[in-house]
């Protein structure tokens, strides 16, 4: 197996997995509605950058991030238990807003729109 479809693998199932975990095993109240987007692993594999969505407003976005940050070890160790590497990668977040920028791309085109009848 080619090592890129290796690392290609390893992203999809930890996006899965991050998501499940996401939806059915943390009961952390702070994280609200938190979507995975995409998730990069190093070629090494020591590193991977998971990118979430969270929708709602700036408070709701604070209180999901700071539950999203006391849950990476969980999210780690459960990783490793779920997928057979000699290392389990180091997990980190980032915050994806290309579902904002898309929101607010919209938006806009709909004022134009309605503003040319």
């Amino acid at each position: 197996m080619s090592s890129q479809l290796r690392i290609e693998k390893l992203q999809e199932f930890i996006k899965q997995e991050t998501g499940k975990m996401l939806l059915t095993e943390i009961k952390d109240p702070r994280i609200g509605f938190v979507t995975v987007t995409d998730v990069e692993v190093t070629g090494d594999l020591r590193e991977a950058k998971i990118y979430v969505s969270i929708m709602g407003d700036e408070e709701k976005v604070k209180e999901s991030w700071k539950g999203l940050q006391s849950a990476l070890g969980f999210i780690r160790r459960e990783i490793g238990q779920r997928v057979k590497l000699r290392f389990t990668p180091k997990i980190s977040f980032a915050l994806d807003t290309s579902l904002d920028y898309s929101e607010h791309i919209q938006k806009l085109l709909l004022q134009v729109g309605s503003g040319t009848e």
